[in-house]
């Protein structure tokens, strides 16, 4: 028997190590601002506050937020704003006023209007009272968030509302917050406030800005909404960007780019004197029910150890545990190689180069995407069946490259369904050989279902390219060098190429060719289609 020589796994080994560092230190590469999001010597003008942890939500009636909350999250807020806006008096939010007087920040105090006329009086009144209780504290009367958007009210029967609460509230400035266009379309609304709260969010817009362009945007509505409504101040009530979530077309959601968005436009508030909100202080995983991960992710401070994001002097990156994600991916890329060196000693014969070249695009490639899937899915799995959805798809994308490295060496094609549930004829031999296809079902499974996603409910969905990815590129290259020349294509590969291939399409033009997050996945998709459509299943001799 030859010696088994390492030079050429290990020559590959290096590079694939040269790759996954060279991604990983151009990912965590930290950004320059204008401002620092977070700066103590420049305090927020003010920021939306709901206190809203882990499972509490207002979407349960009965949850009720303890004042001792309520009393941290504003004494942390206090050393970085001077105001909160809220939304409502319910769930415990009518504490929030007298909390705010102990610690030294003012409220604009939101009235939460909707179809239900009996809970709107009661609204008003708490806030009425509220709102005379703590004349220092409580700023202005917000009355209403978005109801004339939500189609909830009429204009009519909201300028009622906001009349009324002027009446009760005597001197106190009252508003309505709506996005920007909802005031436009509905100015009679001007004439009943006294200034105009209007909300701004790039990353929502119908035709979605990008990061670079948001602050310039804010700015633009602003002067735009002067001109429409002259003589009352203009009020940013939200503007912000999200920090993890799915692209809409080139708006990328990221760590990097809310900074930058933040940055930017409090620079450009200090340079224009004008009074701007930000959305929002505490990043809400509630919303995520509602929006998707991006819905969950607005804040500037986390949602679990409610620690600001951005620390002043601390480096802005995407990807702040980059040298622990990055040794995870050389290490994802050693066991490849060495699972693919430990089936050659069992096999003592010399592959192809074509197999060690293949062995290697797969450890890199899993290596290279390890850390940023594992980063998705810590953001982007909420409740038991998001975790154990993704959690399922990342397994699979680590499991790929080391089964098929075994294929690979050995000179195994890649199973087909019918090796695990076929007749008898059809069945494969070999625990490996079956946790592979185990492997690849639920790979194609999981593609397919976020492939429907994506063709008939996709404003929310996360796009899973990166563990997509991991198992993907595998599968596809033992098809290409070990696929098996003879048997009948397979019904169910088949009919699950056909399904992805025809959901790309539509995702592509759906999208748009900008999202490079939808291109990437759409690719996965044919690529895997293309995968299944090899697929040949054999009947076992004998």
């Amino acid at each position: 028997m030859e010696p088994i020589s390492l030079r050429t796994p290990l020559a590959l080994l290096l590079i694939s190590f040269a790759v996954i560092a060279s991604v990983w230190w151009w990912l965590a590469t930290p950004i320059t601002l204008v401002r620092a999001p977070i700066d103590p010597a420049a305090k927020l003008q003010c920021v939306s506050y709901t206190p809203f942890r882990g499972a509490q939500t207002p979407l349960d009636p009965t949850t009720q937020i303890p004042v001792e909350q309520i009393e941290q999250d504003l004494t942390d807020l206090a050393k970085v704003t001077d105001c909160v806006r809220t939304y409502s008096i319910e769930n415990g939010l009518d504490q929030v006023p007298g909390v705010a007087a102990k610690v030294g920040l003012k409220v604009m105090q939101g009235i939460w209007l909707s179809s239900n006329r009996f809970k709107n009086l009661q609204q008003i009144a708490i806030a009425v009272r509220l709102a005379k209780e703590y004349p220092g504290v409580v700023t202005s009367l917000i009355v209403g968030n978005e109801v004339l958007l939500r189609g909830e009210m009429t204009a009519t029967d909201l300028a009622g509302n906001i009349r009324a609460v002027k009446a009760a509230a005597g001197n106190l400035p009252v508003t309505y917050a709506d996005v920007w266009e909802y005031w436009v379309k509905n100015r009679e609304i001007y004439d009943a406030v006294d200034f105009v709260t209007i909300h701004i969010l790039p990353y929502w817009e119908d035709i979605p800005v990008k990061a670079k362009y948001a602050a310039a945007h804010v700015d633009d509505i602003r002067k735009r909404m002067a001109v429409t409504f002259p003589g009352k101040e203009i009020l940013i009530g939200e503007t912000g960007w999200p920090s993890q979530g799915r692209m809409r077309e080139g708006a990328l959601p990221s760590r990097t780019n809310q900074a930058r968005v933040v940055s930017e436009i409090l620079d450009l508030a200090k340079r224009e004197g004008f009074r701007v909100n930000l959305i929002e202080a505490y990043d809400q995983p509630w919303k995520r029910k509602l929006e998707g991960t991006v819905g969950g992710n607005w804040g500037l401070f986390d949602s679990i150890k409610r620690q600001v994001k951005y620390p002043p002097g601390v480096a802005i990156t995407n990807y702040p545990d980059w040298k622990l994600q990055m040794a995870g991916g050389m290490a994802l890329s050693v066991a490849t190689f060495l699972a693919a060196w430990l089936t050659l000693r069992r096999r003592p014969w010399t592959p192809r180069p074509s197999a060690w070249i293949a062995v290697a695009i797969s450890a890199t490639t899993a290596g290279a995407l390890l850390g940023i899937a594992g980063d998705k899915m810590y953001y982007e799995s909420y409740g038991v069946g998001g975790w154990l959805h993704w959690g399922a798809l990342l397994a699979a994308g680590i499991a790929a490259p080391l089964l098929t490295a075994h294929a690979l060496i050995a000179g195994r094609s890649l199973p087909t369904f019918l090796e695990l549930f076929g007749p008898r004829d059809y069945r494969g031999k070999g625990v490996i050989g079956a946790v592979l296809a185990i492997v690849l079902i639920i790979t194609t499974v999981i593609a397919a279902e976020t492939a429907l996603g994506f063709t008939f409910d996709p404003r929310y969905r996360d796009f899973p390219y990166a563990s997509l990815t991991m198992a993907v590129v595998p599968f596809a290259l033992l098809t290409m060098l070990n696929r098996p020349k003879e048997g009948i294509r397979p019904l169910a590969e088949s009919v699950f190429a056909g399904l992805l291939v025809i959901a790309a399409g539509y995702t592509i033009y759906n999208e748009g060719t900008i999202n490079w997050q939808s291109d990437w996945t759409c690719v996965m998709y044919l690529l895997l289609a293309a995968t299944l459509w090899r697929a040949r299943a054999a009947q076992n001799p004998g």
